[in-house]
């Protein structure tokens, strides 16, 4: 199950996306579906067509399927998705 603690390793494809921040601010608010991704952009479905945005220096705001939201720096998805579904993540223990 995707959770805002793993989403980074899972697929992103078809989740609801909003661009909170951008290193170009025309992008700064776009919002629509997931449709690709490469290993340096998502190309997002928006209602005036595709759009390509660069992950690095941008920040996803990201609804997962049971509707939770989590904001992700698009700095942590910048890898093949291929590889990044089965990296580990380092989540740290409480005390």
């Amino acid at each position: 199950m995707i959770t805002p603690q793993n989403v980074i390793r899972h697929e992103v494809i078809g989740l609801l996306v909003t661009v909170t921040k951008a290193s170009n601010p025309s992008y700064v608010g776009m919002k629509g579906t997931i449709i690709d991704e490469t290993k340096h952009t998502l190309r997002i479905q928006t209602s005036s067509g595709a759009k390509i945005v660069p992950k690095h220096r941008s920040v996803f705001r990201l609804t997962l399927p049971q509707e939770t939201v989590v904001d992700v720096e698009g700095s942590a998805l910048i890898s093949p998705p291929e590889k990044r579904t089965t990296m580990r993540i380092h989540t740290p223990r409480g005390k």
